[in-house]
Parts: C-alpha cells; structure tokens; sequence
C-alpha cells in the first residue's frame, strides 16, 4: 500500500459530490485519497499504483466503461468500484462483466457500502502479502539436498540436473517409477528458480476424469455447460508467471493432448464457453511413470507433444538402485514420526537394516515410509527390531522379505563397515583393526561420502 498506507483514488465530476466523497474516505488516517473530476486526469496519475478507485458512470470526457479497460491494462488488480446514480441493472452487469469489482448506487447507503468494500480490500492486499511473505521464506528454506536425501551416486547425477533446469525456463520431464519423488524434484526446480516467488500450481491428470480435464486447466465461463454455475479460472491461469506441473500426464485424454499442445506453442487460453484468448506464462513440468515413447508407438500419446514435453528428463532411480540411501531416508522417516508423534528417539537395528538394504522396494520411498511409520508403532523400546520390519513387509501386498532377495557384494561391504563405524562411534582405527580393513581405504570411501561420518568426527 502507498502514501499513508492505502491510496485511493476518487474519481467524480460532480464537485460537491466529489468533496463529500473525499471528507468521508479521509476520515481513515491511514487513506491517503486524491480525487479527479476527468477520466484523463485520473489515467494520468496511475503511475502512482493507487489500491482503491471509486468511478463516476457519466464523464466529461467520457464514462466508465471506455475507462475501465484503460485502467485493467495498467492496473489489473486494483480494486474498481463504480459509485453512480444510474440505476439500469443492464449497465451494472455489464460493467461488472468489464472488469469493475463492485456498482454501488448514490443513495444514503453508499458511504456504508464503501467502508465494507474498502475492508475487502485491504484484507485482500494483506492476504497477499502473506502469501508472498510464506513463499519467499519457503524459496529460503527449500535448499533440495536436504528436501531430498541421497548421496548415492544416481542421486548425485540428479542433484546436478535440477541445477541446470532451475538455471533456465527449460520444460523439464521428471520420470521414474511411483513412489520414487518426482513431486520433489518439480517443487525444488520451481523454489529455486527465477519463479519461486510466483505460484507453483501442480495437477494430478490420473486423479481427474477426462471429461472435466478441459475446464481444471484452462477454466470456464458461467453456464458453459451443466454444474458452471460461475465462472472459473484454470490452472494454466492460476500458474501464471510460475510452474504448472502436470503429474501423471501420461494419463491424459489423447483428445485433450493436442488443445494442451497448441496452448503450449501459442502460449495463450480460452477458456470453456469464451472466444476471449488469454496469454499466459507458464512453466511447465511433467512427470510420468509410464514409457511415453512406447506409448507413442502405441498411439496413446502425441508424438508432436512428446518431443514438445521432452526437454530436459530428469531420471529418478528406484529406490533398489540408490545405494545406501535408504538408510539415511529411513533414518529421516524415523527422526520425522518420532516428533510428530512425540514419541522417543529409535533407532534401526543392525538386523533390521539389513532387511531394508536387501528389500526391493516396489513401492519405493512411499513405500519405506510406510514401512518405517508401522515400525515405529509396532516397537515398544529405543530399538526397530528385525521383527517389526518383517512384520510390516509381510503385509505389503506382493512384497519380497529381505531373505529372498539378493544385495550386491559392495552393498553388503558398505553396509557392514557403515555398521561398525557405528558401532565404534566412528573410531576409523578401531574399525579397521577389528574387520582387518586398510585405514586408508575406510578414509577413502569416507571420504567420497560411501561411508557416512558426522562432520565433527571426521
């Protein structure tokens, strides 16, 4: 807000009128209010980005209407209400159908009405700055190698793509099997970039029916078809100047796939039941679990969408493949039900990480996570047991229990010195005198973050 505190512009030709109307909104010490008997001279002071402005219909050098769009081109979120004596219920929708926030007529009601509209106002003003507030300390805080736990190297590799794609408005393709965190990887590239503090707007393709996709992305009008019972704004509108990203978008509708490709090269919308083209900016991120070029030789996916969605590809790796992070993801699970819980710090026990790193994990993190908060019920002291984990892995449908499944030699190695180093309380020469391993190689893997070590131990 300006000036005082709230600008507000009065625009009235009737000069006593006009007073009157600039005596009563004054009476506020925070309304700054300036007030202008012409359309010109009201357009001439825009400049100062007033947050409120009263209309006059009938102008000297014109009326509200004509004004109206001049205004929205300049300003299109300031508050417009009209205050006017024309009492035509045709010329109030229409001007509210123009752009114009409310219609009063002058009677002795209006300054009352003035007061609540003007409370709107600010009430909106400071919900928005809240809201900018919240996503510039959300930008802040979402430092991704910690919203996204890995030090394997597949995750390594990830963590230097989603620095290149929040670098640049580069369309990113984030693909992977369920469960394995594309969500994470679109807000880390939209709350690290050059939008973070514009909105990031994500939509579920699988969870919507295909019928009512049309009107989710790009809006509709009133009446446009059965249940529009107001007008709408879609998604594509609702991101602009942030990141639209469409999850499971190889779940659309191929009808639909074409009108989502023009509105990405044209960079425009209309919504449903308008002719009213709308431009928009919007950065785009996909997500899939599915193979969309098998799906294109199929025929149930564009190819000219395809390569238009490709972009950058950020492959995530299952879980099975990431090394030793389902340890530190496991450890993260436990730390975060534990407080949510207030329950007692636990910890895994060296049976029951052993069970993890040689699960397969089919439903990958979502699944862990599900394994570790079951766990965390089902154990009664400091300590998940081997038996809370086979327990909870038993009655995941489909599941394979640690015993039938092979872990590689390395794995397993990693995994036993990790467990010493524990053991030991990081006492790398102790550790290499018990297991018989070279000091320098326990340095090394150290070193390159194979081994977990706290800082102020190593």
């Amino acid at each position: 807000m300006k000036g005082k505190n709230f600008l507000i512009f009065v625009l009235e030709d009737d000069k006593l009128y006009n007073t009157i109307l600039h005596h009563f909104l004054s009476l506020n010490p925070e309304h700054e209010v300036k007030s202008f008997t012409t359309g010109a001279e009201l357009l001439k002071a825009l400049h100062q980005k007033p947050d409120f402005i009263t209309l006059d219909y009938s102008l000297p050098d014109g009326n509200a209407m004509q004004l109206l769009k001049q205004i929205r081109d300049v300003l299109p979120e300031v508050r417009i209400v009209i205050v006017s004596a024309q009492q035509d219920v045709q010329t109030a929708i229409d001007l509210l159908k123009k752009g114009a926030d409310d219609y009063l007529v002058k009677d002795s009601e209006t300054q009352d009405r003035l007061w609540v509209a003007i409370k709107n106002c600010k009430e909106k003003i400071s919900l928005k700055k809240e809201i900018e507030t919240l996503q510039t300390e959300v930008s802040k805080k979402y430092n991704f190698q910690k919203a996204i736990i890995g030090n394997s190297t597949p995750m390594k590799q990830v963590f230097s793509l989603i620095e290149k794609a929040a670098l640049t408005n580069i369309t990113v393709s984030v693909t992977g099997e369920t469960g394995t965190g594309k969500d994470l990887v679109a807000k880390a590239i939209h709350f690290n970039s050059t939008r973070k503090s514009r909105p990031f707007v994500p939509v579920n393709i699988a969870a919507i029916p295909a019928e009512l996709m049309e009107s989710e992305l790009f809006g509709h009008e009133k009446g446009s078809f059965t249940g529009a019972v107001t007008q709408r704004i879609g998604k594509f509108e609702e991101a602009n100047k942030g990141t639209l990203f469409l999850d499971e978008i190889g779940e659309m509708d191929i009808t639909l796939q074409a009108k989502l490709l023009r509105v990405l090269q044209e960079k425009e919308i209309t919504r449903v039941g308008s002719n009213k083209i709308i431009p928009v900016d919007v950065r785009i991120i996909v997500a899939t679990h599915r193979n969309l070029l098998a799906e294109v030789k199929k025929g149930t996916f564009r190819e000219d969408l395809y390569y238009r969605l490709l972009g950058l590809n950020i492959h995530l790796p299952p879980l099975r493949n990431r090394e030793n992070d389902v340890l530190l993801i496991a450890k993260h699970f436990i730390e975060q039900f534990c407080s949510e819980n207030n329950l007692p710090k636990k910890y895994l026990s060296l049976e029951a990480k052993k069970q993890l790193l040689n699960y397969q994990f089919p439903g990958n993190i979502r699944e862990l996570k599900s394994i570790i908060d079951l766990s965390c019920v089902m154990s009664d002291g400091e300590e998940i047991e081997l038996a809370h984990t086979q327990r909870v892995s038993a009655t995941m449908p489909g599941s394979i229990t640690s015993l039938e499944e092979p872990v590689t030699l390395r794995r397993f190695t990693l995994q036993l010195l990790q467990d010493y180093l524990e053991k030991y309380d990081y006492d790398v020469l102790k550790v290499a005198q018990v297991l018989n391993v070279g000091k320098s190689t326990l340095y090394r893997l150290i070193k390159n973050k194979e081994l977990n070590v706290p800082e102020k131990v190593y």
